[in-house]
């Protein structure tokens, strides 16, 4: 009855703060993007309908790299979750994924699940069981994952309407006939393997009711994925403590969560085998803090709500974690840290700030390693991408970084700037990085590293953490050095402050 009554009080607070709604499409309102956002104060449960569900993406996320260099982006951790897991919950028959034909391997490899399908040929299989009139729901892998989406996609599923979501040139989501996808599936053309799946959405959602209000978003630029961070952390937490979401852990033996909290102080939540150090301090006041299965956290250290600690993560003493921290499983964290996404398998052990910023898997930050996230204007920051420099409309962002990524001691990261997969940074990082450099610009250096020694490294990380290196993950790596070769020219660039 006590946890009860504690859970309904922060309910009530995220209610008060206008974060948590429920996607009821009768009451909406608009945003300065015309998308809707929700407007009700509770979540409820609906009766499931099952449905495959597809989720497929299209040339946008090439504009998220390096974030989606070594993931498809159904995989992007954003406020604690992942559009797998959002669809995860929806409930339905299966997930099918048409994702980035080098992605399948490791994709597959990541999550082994029956009902999950990677890549044309396991999608058209799973489609051919489909009977004549049953329809489909075709997600957008680069749907920002919010979990007061489920609402709307179950009442899509209930429906069983012929409509489609609009966005820009492509599709948000759509629920379509399946046997009409498996045919323009089994029709395209053979593609390269680093290429987006070249799927017609017009052919799609053909003839289906066309609304072009509804709330959803989809990451356009990395930057998106920090401003939705904050902005979906505190409901996305909401829905974990009110329902079972598992978490991956890491671990072959069991390899997900039960999704199941307990009440150890007001608004702090553990999972099973959690270790909590001495001398902890805790501050719920404006959200709660979620210690997931496994995770610990030494002495002397602060955390401040709205925080997540994903499964078998470490927290080192004297650590302070503040404001919309999200950690993936089987991550290492100390320092200061705010206001920021960490990826599976990522180290920030040692003292130095992170903020406002996104890490992704498989990253190294050395002692003394600090970001900024601010202007010494105060201004909103700029990111410079492929397509040139672009508004933010945000105050506070760090970096971006991609996965396999390392720093030295004492490296200083310059705010809003993007460090690519695969690339060891040294000194001062006055612009973006490349991936598969060796950068060390304020020495005068900027040299190629060899996919060679990527892989050797790769090998000696996996090894500390008991993780068996596949071919999968090899694989990955040529084809990631491949793609990122033109990005490697830039010893005769200026100066980019």
């Amino acid at each position: 009855m006590e946890k009860k009554r504690k859970t309904t009080k922060f309910l009530q607070f995220l209610s008060e703060k206008n974060v948590l709604h429920v996607a009821i499409l009768p009451e909406m309102r608009y945003n300065r993007h015309n998308r809707c956002t929700f407007q009700l104060d509770k979540i409820e449960a609906r009766s499931d309908f099952p449905m495959k569900v597809i989720i497929f993406e299209d040339p946008g996320v090439l504009e998220l790299f390096p974030v989606t260099m070594g993931r498809g982006a159904y995989a992007i951790t954003c406020a604690t979750l992942r559009m797998i897991d959002v669809a995860a919950q929806i409930p339905c028959e299966s997930i099918n994924f048409l994702c980035r034909p080098y992605l399948e391997g490791i994709s597959q490899y990541e999550y082994p699940e029956k009902n999950f399908h990677f890549g044309v040929e396991a999608v058209c299989e799973e489609l051919e069981s489909a009977t004549e009139g049953e329809n489909v729901l075709f997600l957008n892998a680069r749907l920002v994952p919010d979990i007061r989406l489920l609402d709307f996609f179950r009442d899509g599923i209930a429906q069983n309407e012929l409509v489609s979501f609009p966005w820009d040139d492509t599709l948000a989501c759509a629920c379509v006939p399946a046997k009409r996808v498996l045919k323009i599936l089994r029709e395209l053309p053979p593609t390269p393997v680093t290429d987006v799946l070249p799927i017609d959405c017009g052919k799609i959602a053909c003839g289906c009711r066309q609304c072009v209000h509804y709330p959803m978003e989809l990451f356009t630029h990395p930057h998106d994925l920090v401003r939705n961070n904050m902005a979906l952390f505190s409901s996305n937490l909401a829905y974990r403590l009110t329902h079972t979401v598992p978490a991956q852990t890491g671990k072959k033996e069991t390899p997900w969560t039960d999704g199941s909290w307990t009440e150890i102080r007001e608004g702090v939540y553990i999972g099973k085998n959690v270790k909590l150090g001495e001398y902890l301090v805790t501050d719920t006041t404006n959200g709660p803090i979620l210690v997931d299965e496994g995770a610990s956290i030494g002495p002397f250290c602060y955390l401040k709500g709205p925080v997540y600690i994903g499964p078998y993560s470490k927290v080192i003493e004297h650590a302070a974690l503040k404001d919309f921290v999200g950690l993936a499983h089987t991550t290492k964290v100390g320092g200061e840290v705010e206001a920021s996404t960490i990826e599976p398998y990522t180290n920030k052990q040692h003292h130095g700030f992170l903020g406002h910023s996104y890490l992704g898997s498989w990253i190294n930050l050395g002692a003394g390693t600090c970001n900024s996230d601010l202007k010494n204007t105060y201004g909103s920051i700029t990111m410079q991408y492929k397509e040139g420099r672009v508004a933010t409309e945000m105050q506070f962002h760090g970096c971006i970084i991609g996965d396999y990524s390392k720093t030295a001691i004492n490296t200083s990261i310059f705010t809003g700037k993007i460090i690519g997969s695969c690339s060891m940074v040294y000194g001062f990082v006055t612009r973006n990085v490349p991936c598969f450099v060796n950068y060390a610009r304020s020495f005068g250096q900027c040299t190629e590293l060899p996919v060679e020694v990527m892989i050797n490294t790769q090998q000696r990380m996996f090894s500390r953490r008991n993780v068996q290196q596949e071919q999968v993950h090899i694989n990955l790596l040529y084809e990631m050095f491949a793609m990122s070769q033109s990005e490697r020219q830039m010893e005769n660039e200026p100066l980019s402050l």
